[in-house]
């Protein structure tokens, strides 16, 4: 009997009491001491409620303190702001009206710290194994046993939620799901232009102008420039289409890798339609679904985001200054000068794997013509669609506003569609290649991109579950009011560099940091009361490019870096010699866009100034610092030629 009143008693408590007019809505996991927000529903069975009149009269209550309740708009949607719960443990949460609770629900309260540990259990397993996919795996299965219960069981459903929920709502999501396409179909169109000639015509256009060191130098990288849609592609095509002119013109295979890999990702890193721009736009858009309050579409914030991407930049311009003035400092001064003055491009006791080098799988076939059409043409097509599919799906009178309201992704897999068919057609109608063998090069480009996608799809699964653990709302009450806005992008950049530089993957550096680190500038720039203006969205855009060229940055120092291993294999170079070389360079250009660039247009200098600036001094500097090697060789046959005398 006495368990029937239990029962019975448990039954009531957990009816809604009469004249309840209002649903409850709370996250299933909050913070100590961090605020949320509740959501409460007008019933649809009470039409007569005004919703407006309604809150005025409704309060929400966690253990002692009360919170007002606030209509939003006319969808019926109430809610209590910056509801705190004070403990650990099950959290009770009510709605007040006239000293009776008419509504109530239980969350489960963490201590705030447990909300940063997946993105750092990621970053710590990340520079321990130097392997991005499992340590963001790890990191998701932490989140949510966090997220179920820190209990043997949690643990193993958190295991399993962690494919089955997180993994599949991030790959089901449609926004998600037109940024795989696109990649996967933008490698697909490389692979087809490479396989069938294009890429291999544009190449022979321009090695026809390359006679002197300085003008291989230059040919290479304006063909760094033009190969901007993937830097793996950028690589490979460069790489092994140039090194047997670098190898006639004396240059160094040190020199070939360096300017090899400082085109390759900031090309690709910068361009408005490249494989990395799906994959940017992506992350962008997870973080910027974390803001309340920002109105902007993830590839307009990518957009403004690129006059503030200084080290891509100035990367760009230091090899072209480099090739041009034919100055060189440090090792790579040295490796120059033997090639020079010997003909030895590369080292004594370097290690090259010759086959790898060669890169068969992009080769053309022997016979066929090599046309640059048929690179041109699609990679046009690409671009035209893009930009037709931001105008046509875009509204506004400037074309600021245009792009801005414009459905990217809609725009990106038209246009991925469309130069992939008319990549295949032009193959296919030249008889370049078979179909088959054109669905084969398509194929063969896709699966170059797999790899990637698998870290973006991780990426996003780990930043569902930083959201449902409120890691940037933690973040942003523990450094909000107490970071001065103006270095969150120098922060920012230098963390990105750090982790790219650990991990080798600019791109999995990306996948962790973009969701966290935007949420968390805006929260700081509310903190100061300064989001609600324009002129403080440099902050965004700033903090955007500085974890996109930060990775870039590290990854280019990072001797177990994807790209930095490719630029060494297509340039026939040693591997450690092309870490070794480069290492002065990229450091230079870093410091110089970090501290020029990144933090002083952080506190409003003109990103425009800090840019002339910047390749001012970085000009300046090479030529203060750089020797000219052949006027050491000059010097060298003078002295020979009086020794004969």
């Amino acid at each position: 009997m006495r368990r029937f009143f239990l029962t019975l008693a448990l039954v009531l408590w957990t009816l809604p009491a009469p004249g309840q007019a209002v649903q409850l809505e709370v996250p299933g996991v909050v913070l100590r001491g961090v605020p949320f927000d509740v959501t409460l529903t007008a019933d649809a069975a009470e039409p007569a409620v005004d919703p407006e009149a309604l809150a005025a009269g409704l309060q929400v209550r966690v253990g002692e303190a009360l919170r007002p309740v606030v209509y939003e708009d006319g969808s019926g949607t109430l809610r209590a702001e910056a509801v705190r719960a004070s403990g650990t443990g099950p959290v009770r949460v009510e709605v007040v009206q006239d000293g009776a609770v008419v509504a109530q629900a239980t969350t489960r309260a963490l201590p705030g710290w447990v909300s940063i540990l997946p993105p750092l259990l990621a970053i710590l397993i990340a520079l321990v194994s130097k392997r991005v996919i499992p340590a963001l795996f790890l990191g998701i299965w932490f989140g949510a046993w966090a997220s179920i219960a820190f209990t043997p069981a949690g643990l193993w459903r958190g295991l399993l939620a962690s494919f089955e929920t997180y993994v599949l709502d991030a790959l089901t999501d449609e926004g998600h799901a037109s940024i795989i396409l696109f990649s996967l179909m933008i490698g697909g169109m490389v692979g087809i232009i490479s396989r069938s000639g294009g890429m291999q015509g544009v190449v022979n256009r321009i090695v026809r102008w390359a006679r002197t060191p300085r003008q291989g130098q230059i040919a290479t990288w304006a063909l760094g420039l033009i190969v901007f849609f993937d830097d793996y592609a950028n690589t490979l095509v460069v790489g092994n289409t140039m090194r047997p002119v670098t190898d006639r013109l004396r240059i160094s295979r040190e020199k070939l890798a360096y300017i090899v890999d400082s085109t390759a990702a900031p090309v690709a890193c910068l361009a408005f339609v490249t494989t990395w721009i799906g994959y940017e736009v992506g992350l962008i858009g997870t973080a910027v679904a974390q803001i309340e309050g920002l109105d902007a579409s993830a590839y307009s914030i990518f957009l403004h985001s690129i006059p503030y991407s200084f080290y891509p930049i100035f990367a760009i311009f230091f090899v072209l200054s480099v090739a041009n003035s034919r100055r060189d400092f440090g090792p790579m001064y040295r490796a120059e000068l033997r090639a020079r003055t010997t003909g030895q491009v590369l080292g004594p006791g370097a290690r090259v794997d010759e086959a790898a080098a060669e890169g068969a799988e992009l080769k053309p076939p022997e016979g066929k013509p090599q046309r640059a059409i048929n690179a041109l043409l699609p990679v046009g097509v690409l671009v035209v669609g893009v930009l037709g599919g931001l105008y046509v799906t875009g509204e506004g009178e400037s074309l600021r506003d245009i792009i801005g309201s414009a459905d990217s992704y809609k725009a990106l897999m038209w246009a991925s569609l469309l130069g992939v068919l008319t990549a295949a057609l032009l193959s296919v109608v030249q008889r370049i290649l078979t179909l088959e063998e054109t669905i084969e090069a398509w194929y063969a480009g896709l699966k170059s991109m797999l790899f990637a996608m698998i870290i973006l799809l991780l990426a996003w699964a780990l930043s569902a579950i930083t959201e449902e653990l409120h890691t940037a709302a933690y973040l942003t009450s523990v450094l909000g009011e107490r970071l001065p806005y103006g270095l969150v992008p120098g922060i920012v950049f230098v963390l990105a560099a750090a982790t790219a530089f650990a991990t080798g993957s600019s791109w999995g550096t990306m996948g962790i940091l973009l969701p966290l680190v935007l949420p968390l500038a805006w929260a700081v720039l509310a903190a100061d009361g300064l989001h609600t203006g324009e002129e403080y969205l440099h902050i965004i855009y700033s903090t955007t490019s500085a974890v996109l060229a930060g990775s870039v940055w590290g990854d280019h120092c990072s001797p177990i870096s994807d790209t930095t291993i490719l630029s060494s294999m297509a340039s026939g170079c040693d591997h450690i010699e092309h870490v070794r070389t480069q290492l002065p360079y990229a450091l230079t250009v870093g410091v110089v866009a970090l501290l020029i660039g990144t933090i002083p247009t952080g506190y409003g200098f003109p990103w425009w100034l800090s840019m002339l600036l910047g390749l001012a001094l970085l000009a300046g500097g090479l030529r203060f610092f750089g020797r000219r090697v052949a006027d050491e060789v000059a010097a060298m046959e003078a002295i020979e030629e009086e020794g004969v005398g």
